[in-house]
């Protein structure tokens, strides 16, 4: 069987399943919802960006971020 003839029967085997779902479609419906809320919604609210808000310039952050990288954890 070639390649490219196994990848046809399982694309329509995917297309022929997904045309067909009833409470499926339903559930994607779902899971999309979900991970607009997860992605979209907190992390707005819960993940501010620290970086933007506490320092001016791009040099700034950049020397925040490597003696945070670059501290040892004797230190921490």
């Amino acid at each position: 069987m070639k390649m490219i003839e196994m990848l046809v029967k399982v694309f329509t085997f995917f297309r022929d399943g997904f045309t067909q779902m009833t409470v499926g479609r339903t559930l994607w419906k779902i899971i999309f919802i979900k991970f607009f809320v997860m992605f979209a919604v907190l992390e707005v609210f819960f993940f501010p960006n620290y970086l933007e808000t506490n320092f001016e310039t791009d040099k700034q952050r950049g020397d925040y971020v490597l003696e945070q990288l670059t501290r040892t954890s004797a230190t921490n």
